[in-house]
């Protein structure tokens, strides 16, 4: 493994950074005031993004993505972390998932989201189904050549702004060795279909602008054209695909906690207390150390495990362990920084207790901490017979 970025890959983290620093940090503070990013705004940062080059650069070129190897988005994903998410989500990385449409799906969805024409957003989490994506009560029936959807999603992100919606839903069940398991499928359900509500969903202490929905589904048709990849296969799609958005979880983790350290570096180095700087002080440079330690960790680890993909190997420990370190990394760091500021950490004119208040959920969505160490531990005794 040889970490040392090509100069391509230098230009491109130069390039995203410059973007974020100049297209996204002047509307921050007003996001996190009211909560919402206009549209004319989201669709502006979305048409910079595409005139840039850098629209749904997570897709291979046949499709018209930028065709960037994992490393390489890994890198993208980290500069963008430093900015706030609802903003950076008009960047445009649609649903890698995408890449299982067939035939007029792909003119339909794929490459319309690919070209920044469409957005899209997924939808598996319920109220009663979060890890346990196998639990869901969102159901569809064989009715003719349609099924009919009814039920509901919740915590449904970016649905607001989404023109279609990549929904699972159980069609079925089987017969496992652990019981009966509900068989999963996956639909392309387009804003505006009938029996198909989009509603504000919760107020979040994390990330605001970046907005989630609920979603309800009353009888709701869609035809079986509307099927992504094959029926009662979509656990197999979503397990394919969804490790990228835990790696894309752990770049922006990094992102934020460099973001956050390059405030409370200088400020230890300028702020003087007792006629020196603070930095002086063990009980402040020992954090700063064990800050920038745990930052590098968690980038080398992000980076092997985005190595690991492109390698063709076996990576759904490594990026767990990605996901995990850099998710609870970012809470430590943030907490420290806050202590190293004092009073001033959490007063509005610093983004500090935003990132604070923002790397809460890191560690529940995409995978809970919880989740991630039991598939680093299930990794690890599986081959030994436990």
């Amino acid at each position: 493994m040889n970490f040392g970025l090509s100069e391509e890959q230098e230009m491109i983290v130069e390039t995203v950074r410059a973007f974020v620093e100049t297209e996204i940090y002047p509307h921050e503070n007003e996001v996190e005031r009211s909560g919402i990013v206009p549209p004319e705004l989201g669709d502006e940062i979305r048409r910079k993004c595409i005139d840039l080059g850098f629209y749904a650069c997570n897709f291979p070129e046949e499709v018209g993505g930028a065709g960037l190897d994992h490393v390489t988005f890994t890198l993208v994903e980290r500069e963008l972390g430093r900015g706030s998410l609802g903003l950076t989500v008009f960047f445009g990385r649609p649903s890698g998932i995408l890449m299982a449409c067939e035939g007029e799906q792909r003119e339909r969805y794929l490459l319309p989201a690919v070209r920044g024409e469409k957005i899209d957003a997924l939808a598996i989490t319920e109220p009663d189904a979060g890890s346990d994506m196998r639990g869901m009560k969102c159901a569809a029936r064989r009715d003719g050549g349609d099924f009919v959807l009814n039920g509901t999603k919740h915590f449904i992100s970016h649905a607001d702004v989404a023109d279609f919606v990549i929904v699972f839903a159980a069609t079925g069940e089987e017969e496992t060795p652990k019981g009966i398991k509900k068989k999963i499928t996956a639909f392309l359900v387009d804003r505006g279909t009938p029996g198909f509500e989009i509603l504000k969903g919760y107020d979040s202490v994390s990330h605001r602008g970046y907005r989630n929905c609920t979603l309800n589904f009353t009888d709701c048709r869609i035809p079986e054209a509307q099927v992504l990849g094959e029926v009662h296969r979509g656990f197999d799609i979503a397990n394919q695909w969804l490790y990228g958005t835990r790696l894309t979880v752990a770049a922006t983790c990094v992102g934020r906690a460099r973001r956050v350290f390059d405030l409370a570096l200088p400020y230890a180095a300028e702020r003087k207390q007792f006629g020196k700087p603070i930095g002086a002080n063990q009980g402040v440079s020992f954090k700063l150390a064990d800050m920038i330690t745990e930052i590098d960790a968690a980038d080398w680890l992000t980076l092997a495990a985005a190595w690991q993909v492109d390698a063709g190997r076996p990576a759904d420990r490594q990026i767990a362990s990605a996901k995990l370190y850099a998710s609870e990394m970012l809470a430590r760091v943030t907490d420290e920084a806050i202590q190293i500021f004092g009073g001033m950490g959490l007063m509005d004119d610093l983004p500090l207790a935003r990132f604070w208040r923002d790397a809460r959920v890191e560690r529940i969505w995409d995978g809970t901490s919880e989740i991630q160490r039991h598939i680093i531990s299930r990794d690890l005794l599986r081959p030994l017979g436990a």
